[in-house]
């Protein structure tokens, strides 16, 4: 007899093994599965004992498939009626299209019709189709022009192992079959088999492989809790064959219960040891497990296996700490699943052997690390909490020591001041060019770290680069008192100085002096992963999971407490303009000055919601308070030939811009400055002002062309830059517009 033991992709060459091992002859690894010989009792061993198998399936027939003529034919040729009792039901499994067979469905539709057809005209009675529960499954694998007709006789994938366990929506669950892989890529079986079950399993979340490496040492077949089998409705089945394998089954799982098997979860991560037990309670494994931090790998382990694919992808800091814990396990035995070949630079070593798999819909590797006395310990970095982290480059002292201090200063600085979120660091070492802010929450407790990185020079090793920032998000948030899950990672350019239409944001937020709490309307609903920070006596929302920049820019804490009190000293209509608005935190502070009127303009109607958002959370509600959706520069034109005039304005404006919704292809500042200012200066009233801000460190105004068309600029800048960005005083430019 002919069988087909499927495969997740990578898996082939593992599971051959571990079929061969299991008795089953004539095992033959191909793309996707593995093809064995053997009897139907061979069929049922690897059922109830692989590890690593999804389906089991019993070939009865390969047909032509250039067509669905073509495949229709080749179905009805099979005797199905030796494989479907009368009144069993059927269910069509299909895989794999071609040229002409475009569609699974379609292949599975007319599959069925043939098997039905071909019953009707032998029985002269019509099988129920169960999509659900069906007797028989009936597999059709297309490649090419031919199609694989099978029984099914798993039924459903045997990683569902019938056992269920408590979820943990806070810890990633990896699937059995990718913990049985990973276990036999880092040899765990020849361990079991020379009665070294010792395993340490790095950030095991809700335990699948504690599960499978003590079902393994304890001789427990994977499949001896599954209730339901594809082959027990199936006319072929040898139900003697299958009561002698259970039987065996039983008598291993009763003689292993007292073999040795050592099992230690090194996940500190909340409810992870409470989901372990609870796992291998559930899987009916009488093993207990000890827990430790991942840095602290029990040194008798024989082999440590470690999860790092539940890492996200813009989870880099928890990504970066879990590599420095990873770090202290170089030299000792150690199977790694990973998204990247980040472990090699944490161990110091090359893989002995890489499987390279797929997780989810990315691709991932395997990677088993030999035991070695060669490898020499880590580098660490001194933290200011007396503890120490380990780091990929030596040099990284250095930040750490800069980092600590600047730090220390800051916070001085920040209490002094009232600030609540602020800038940290600003690549004060050029080896390590990013820029670090701390957010402190209000309503909302936490606290938030963005890392900028800015693009490193071209001669730089972006290896040594990669390197270099892993070891940043691993000390940061040591340093900073914050978790890793909390930091974002940003990628900065020194070419356009950012604006927040780089990609719809820039980073920002801060706090003036006076401390007093905001009236109050009608609260807003918080969105999903936004939370809330206090400056200047408001409050404003940010949101650090979605967009480039999380809603209010630091760098300008200062011009919008100039704002502030520029309004309180207007006299008259007390209106105020904000142009380009982004998420209207200068509106807010506006309105805060006693700004009667206030228009907010911005393009974005996401931003738009925001703004409004942030007003009324503040309690600036009013019909009075308009929100403008518009392209800036054509609203700006088009306001000129109305009698719409403001006291205050403030136009910070993005350094470029090319939004299909513009008038213009395209928004250079230092091209199209002038136009702008000169447009916004003819909307004010007499006497009133206007605050001009961009980004653009190379940035010169036009002051010829300005002043042939009336307008007055003053060179504000260094009064707007507040201390924590003292370092970098070309942060933004900002200059007082006033009509001559």
């Amino acid at each position: 007899m002919e069988f087909v033991a499927t495969c997740p992709k990578g898996f082939e060459r593992l599971l051959a093994d571990e079929l061969a091992r299991l008795g089953v002859p004539q095992v033959r690894p191909l793309a996707g599965q593995v093809s064995f010989g053997g009897s139907l009792a061979d069929a049922y061993r690897a059922c109830l004992w692989s590890r690593l198998a999804s389906r089991v399936l019993l070939v009865l027939a390969r047909v032509g498939a250039g067509d669905a003529d073509e495949l229709y034919e080749g179905v009805s040729g099979v005797d199905w009626e030796s494989h479907l009792a009368p009144g069993a039901t059927l269910v069509v499994d299909a895989h794999g299209t071609n040229a002409r067979l475009r569609n699974t469905q379609f292949v599975a539709l007319r599959t069925k019709d043939a098997i039905v057809d071909r019953l009707v005209s032998v029985r002269g009675a019509r099988p129920m189709v169960d999509t659900v529960r069906a007797d028989v499954t009936v597999s059709v694998r297309l490649s090419s022009q031919r199609a694989t007709l099978a029984i099914d006789l798993a039924g459903e994938p045997l990683f569902r192992r019938g056992y269920a366990s408590r979820a943990d929506g806070r810890l990633a669950s990896l699937r059995p079959d990718y913990a049985a892989a990973l276990l036999a890529a880092g040899g765990w079986d020849d361990l079991v088999r020379s009665a070294d079950a010792r395993l340490a399993a790095l950030w095991p979340g809700q335990g699948s492989i504690l599960v499978e490496a003590a079902s393994a040492a304890l001789d427990r077949a994977p499949g001896l809790l599954r209730p339901r089998w594809g082959f027990a409705g199936w006319a072929g089945h040898d139900a003697d064959a299958w009561r002698d394998l259970l039987a065996e089954a039983d008598e291993r799982a009763a003689a292993g219960e007292g073999r040795p098997c050592s099992l230690v979860a090194c996940d500190d991560r909340p409810g992870a040891a409470a989901a372990c037990r609870q796992a291998l309670r559930g899987a009916g494994v009488g093993a207990d497990v000890a827990t430790c931090s991942p840095a602290d790998v029990p040194a008798d382990a024989a082999l440590l296996a470690c999860d790092l694919s539940w890492v996200g992808e813009g989870e880099l800091a928890v990504e970066a700490t879990a590599l420095s814990e990873l770090s202290a396990a170089a030299g000792r035995r150690l199977v790694a699943l990973s998204r990247d070949a980040a472990p090699d630079a944490a161990l110091r070593s090359e893989p002995a052997s890489v499987v390279e798999v797929i997780v989810g819909r990315d691709p991932a590797t395997i990677r088993a690390y030999a035991p070695s006395d060669e490898v020499g310990p880590a580098a660490s970095v001194g933290l200011p909490d007396g503890g120490r982290a380990s780091v990929l480059v030596a040099s990284s002292e250095q930040f750490a020591r800069r980092l600590a201090k600047v730090a220390r200063l800051r916070a001085r600085w920040a209490r002094r001041e009232d600030v609540t979120c602020y800038r940290v660091y600003d690549a004060d070492l050029p080896d390590y060019a990013v820029a670090i802010e701390l957010y402190e929450g209000s309503e909302t407790p936490g606290r938030w770290l963005t890392v900028s990185e800015y693009a490193a020079p071209r001669g730089v090793d972006p290896e040594l680069a990669r390197r270099r920032l892993l070891d940043v998000l691993t000390i940061a948030p040591r340093v900073l008192g914050v978790a890793p899950s909390d930091v974002s990672l940003r990628v900065r350019t020194r070419a356009r100085g950012g604006s927040q239409y780089a990609g719809e944001g820039s980073a920002g937020a801060g706090g003036p002096r006076e401390r007093r709490s905001p009236r109050r309307g009608d609260r807003p609903r918080l969105p999903e992963g936004a939370h809330l920070v206090d400056e200047g006596g408001l409050t404003f929302e940010v949101n650090f999971s979605q967009r480039l920049d999380c809603g209010i820019f630091l760098d300008h804490r200062e011009t919008r407490s100039r704002i502030r009190e520029m309004m309180k000293q207007t006299k008259g209509s007390k209106r105020f303009l904000n142009l380009f608005a982004y998420t209207g935190t200068a509106t807010v502070y506006a309105a805060d000055g006693g700004a009667r009127h206030t228009t907010t303009v911005d393009l974005s109607r996401p931003s738009l919601e925001w703004a409004r958002r942030n007003m009324a959370r503040n309690g600036f509600a009013d019909p009075e308070h308009e929100f403008v959706q518009a392209d800036v520069l054509e609203w700006v034109t088009e306001q000129r030939h109305t009698r719409n005039r403001w006291d205050l304005v403030f136009c910070d404006v993005p350094t470029f811009s090319n939004s299909a919704r513009m008038r213009k292809s395209s928004f250079d500042v230092q091209r199209d400055h002038a136009e702008l200012i000169i447009g916004v200066s003819r909307l004010l009233v007499r006497g009133g002002r206007a605050i001009f801000s961009c980004n653009l460190r190379t940035f010169r105004p036009d002051e010829d062309k300005l002043a042939r068309a009336g307008v007055r600029l003053t060179d504000i800048s260094d009064e707007t830059i507040p201390e924590d960005f003292s370092r970098n005083r070309r942060i933004h430019r900002a200059y007082l517009v006033e009509r001559a």
